[in-house]
């Protein structure tokens, strides 16, 4: 904010005013009515710095809150409503013109953070997506909720930040040449609490199998706090087993992608109905899909399936992998890949042709699709040239919501216990 301070006020330039740790410039006393000494121009709502520089001062400040009388929280809040008391919010002409619906914003967290359904303020997460301006807004999340509207689903970040085109081309060969001596694998915890994981029968499948690799996570020390322990698994097998964790999503699969090792997907919204900006609509060509049904009730043995693919087969999708590789990472900040879009650049274009649709249909008098229904959002990315109704899907029983659920499909539990659940075996997962 006190960088931006030119914001702070639409009438006065505040920046003058948070000089001299929010006291102002320097009063002279030319007349002899002040002090020569002490004596500020200090606006009169520069109380939030100054009383922020102040607290920095005090004696009996501990970083332990637990042994603390009282908590300070630094936020500049009369700075923060000031930008938006007269006109700064959605009264502004940038949007007015679409009401915010050519405004986007990234949140490097799942939806569900901010799809707090209740008013308690204890429960998870705040209600940020159900706010009246955010519902406009485009929402750019690492996981995106099936039945809204207003967020989309952009790659978790890799480990892998090229700076230059030169780099993506030596890592992309490098993982056509690996000797990948590993049917499959998989680098994950069990969920011992929620009794519809496929978790649990995936550990032992690897464990039981001589072409199968298991990195176990667990609280503690654990190779999946290595990232070069997980890519040397990932980079030495052909295909990567990618269950749900505490949500639909996983870091893991573009991390395993990276390595060129080929995804195996057991729910549509760990990546088909998620990253459609990112990943080709036919999934096939990519990635494998075993229905979680097929694990958790018919016990169906994965490395069975998986090596009915022939050869040839395997290495089409490996390749396709690879040249996926560009589109699904960030590139170093600091730098611009001069002949691949990464995840940045096909994001944004994504939200601008959104936009430009958006605004033809507005001016055309029509809409995009007829008789949208916003629960079925999952459903409209992934239909044809053309169409223009989202109707039956074979994917409808994976994203059918129970009576009083809120998230999930009965297998990842309510949005609230989900993100919770997320947040507490982050240190033990690879998310």
């Amino acid at each position: 904010m006190l960088k931006e301070c030119r914001s702070l006020s639409l009438w006065t330039n505040m920046c003058k005013f948070t000089t001299n740790a929010g006291m102002g410039p320097p009063l002279e006393n030319v007349e002899g009515v002040f002090s020569n000494t002490g004596w500020y121009a200090t606006n009169q709502f520069a109380v939030d710095v100054i009383f922020s520089n102040r607290m920095k001062q005090y004696d009996c400040l501990t970083n332990d809150s637990s042994l603390a009388a009282a908590i300070f929280v630094p936020f500049y809040a009369g700075f923060d409503i000031a930008r938006y008391l007269w006109g700064y919010n959605i009264s502004r002409p940038e949007w007015k013109i679409m009401q915010g619906r050519d405004h986007f914003l990234v949140a490097g967290r799942i939806t569900w953070d901010f799809r707090r359904l209740s008013e308690e303020e204890g429960d998870w997460g705040n209600k940020l997506l159900f706010l009246p301006a955010a519902k406009n807004m485009s929402m750019l999340v690492v996981e995106s909720s099936p039945w809204n509207a207003n967020d989309f689903g952009i790659p978790y970040p890799t480990y892998f930040h090229p700076a230059k085109d030169a780099d993506v081309f030596a890592w992309q060969d490098r993982m056509r040449k690996l000797e990948r001596k590993y049917l499959f694998s998989f680098a994950g915890a069990p969920r011992p609490g929620n009794p519809k994981s496929i978790r649990g029968q995936i550990i032992d499948q690897c464990r039981g199998s001589k072409v199968g690799k298991l990195l176990e996570c667990d609280f503690g020390e654990s190779k999946c706090h290595s990232p070069s322990s997980i890519m040397q698994m990932f980079q030495s097998s052909h295909f990567c087993l990618q269950p749900q964790g505490d949500s639909y999503t996983r870091r893991s699969a573009f991390d395993s992608m990276l390595a060129g090792c080929i995804p195996v997907f057991f729910h549509p919204g760990s990546a088909y109905t998620q990253y459609t900006w990112h990943l080709p609509k036919n999934f096939t060509t990519y990635s494998v899909f075993i229905p979680e049904d097929d694990i958790r009730l018919r016990n169906g043995s994965i490395e069975e399936r998986l090596s009915q693919i022939p050869p040839e087969q395997v290495q089409i999708m490996r390749e396709n992998v690879i040249n996926l590789i560009p589109q699904l990472i960030y590139a170093d900040p600091r730098s611009k890949l001069e002949t691949f879009k990464d995840a940045f650049d096909v994001a944004v274009q994504a939200v601008i042709d959104k936009v430009t649709r958006l605004r033809k249909n507005i001016i055309e008098g029509r809409t995009e699709y007829d008789n949208f229904v916003e629960e079925n959002s999952w459903k409209y990315a992934l239909l044809e040239e053309g169409q223009r109704e989202a109707g039956w899907h074979e994917w409808d029983p994976f994203f059918s919501k129970p009576k009083g659920e809120s998230a999930g499909d009965g297998s990842t539990g309510s949005s609230a216990e989900a993100a919770k659940n997320s947040w507490k075996n982050e240190q033990r997962d690879q998310k």
